[in-house]
């Protein structure tokens, strides 16, 4: 079993979040936001290669992929993001790159608790900033999930619902759920009645684990009339450390996968991708320079992909910084020019409808944010 094959069985994961739950307003925002988080630290030179530089190859000549998808003349694509590059012709995608959420040391577990809280002092907050969003957006509602993700959750409470592959698990018997939520008071009681509403709310769910099947389930269970309106897909295994490769390289199966996952959120969503925005985050980047182990260790900045209806024009967003090595973090790492942040607090903005102030002040607790909506949408 070749590493994409043991990806596509294992490890992905999706979440639903922004249910309409009775007693929060039925006039909810009508855009959607698709969170899909890279796990592990995508290499952004890898996924856009800014061709234009003439450092590039100097720096890093066995990790370019020689058959990359010319995108303007500065800027390439790399050939596993074949979706995505249609996207961009058809002005339903943008990239942001030489960015990154504003956290330097290199820790996986540090920088993801970062990227899903959108607080700078990792585990400092409870809270995730697009759960704090919905919060503010009037959205309430049910996370498909063993663990609510932290960047879902807000101070508004959150039913979890998550279809296991239990054989039987699929029809639960609900006279049995009734009668145990009969025969107990209080906060059991409640919980056995909310698992029977669940369970045959969403009877009819695939058992999907693999991220294109989650996408498109993600994608039909937020075209409902009373479906989601935020998902949260996560891709693990971008920490490449070694053997990360150029065109056929690991690195790149990987940039398929999260392809895929483009191509089926959109088949998913129909008509409603027209008012939706994804976007990809990951933790950090990779070193510009390979290491002795043929790949990168982790870096700072990287690359973010958009896509949906809601980004009417394509475009590369960025200041970029150069690639000479008095040009790079700590003379290592792609230095970050944008805060990632901003692009988030974009991205609310246009799905949710709220101001960009109070984003940054309540959702990021960044009142001088700078706002970029309409340079991305």
């Amino acid at each position: 079993m070749d590493r994409r094959t043991f990806l596509a069985s294992t490890g992905a994961s999706a979440f639903f979040a922004g249910f309409p739950v009775h007693g929060f307003t039925q006039d909810l925002p009508p855009g959607r936001i698709v969170m899909v988080i890279l796990e592990g630290g995508m290499d952004g030179l890898t996924a856009v290669p800014p061709i234009g530089d003439d450092d590039l190859m100097r720096q890093r000549r066995n990790l370019v992929a020689t058959a990359a998808l010319e995108i303007n003349p500065f800027f390439g694509l790399h050939p596993a993001l074949k979706t995505l590059a249609g996207m961009l012709s058809r002005n339903e995608a943008a990239i942001v790159h030489a960015a990154s959420f504003p956290y330097t040391r290199r820790s996986h577990f540090e920088g993801q608790n970062i990227v899903e809280s959108g607080v700078l002092t990792p585990f400092s907050s409870a809270t995730g900033w697009l759960g704090r969003a919905m919060d503010l957006a009037g959205i309430a509602g049910r996370a498909m999930a063993l663990d609510t993700p932290l960047v879902i959750r807000g101070a508004t409470g959150l039913d979890n619902f998550y279809p296991a592959s239990i054989v039987g698990s699929s029809t639960p018997a609900s006279g049995l759920l009734q009668t145990l939520a009969a025969v107990h008071s209080g906060d059991i009681a409640e919980t056995f009645s909310a698992l029977e509403d669940v369970s045959s709310e969403n009877a009819g769910l695939p058992r999907l684990r693999d991220p294109k099947g989650l996408a498109l389930a993600a994608g039909k269970a937020m075209r409902e009339e009373n479906g989601p309106r935020v998902a949260v897909i996560r891709v693990p295994e971008f920490d490449t450390h070694a053997n990360q490769g150029a065109d056929d390289g690991f690195h790149g199966q990987l940039l398929g996968i999260v392809d895929d996952v483009f191509k089926n959120l959109k088949a998913g969503l129909g008509p409603l991708w027209d008012n939706t925005i994804v976007m990809t985050a990951t933790e950090f980047g990779r070193t510009v320079r390979e290491n002795g182990s043929q790949g990168t260790d982790h870096g700072y900045g990287s690359v973010g992909f958009l896509a949906g209806g809601l980004v009417k024009q394509a475009s590369v967003l960025a200041n970029w910084p150069g690639l000479r090595n008095q040009d790079l973090f700590e003379e290592r790492d792609l230095m970050a020019t944008m805060d990632y942040r901003a692009i988030c607090a974009a991205c609310i903005e246009a799905a949710l409808g709220l101001d960009h102030g109070v984003i940054a002040e309540r959702v990021f607790m960044e009142p001088h944010l700078l706002r970029v909506h309409d340079l991305v949408f």
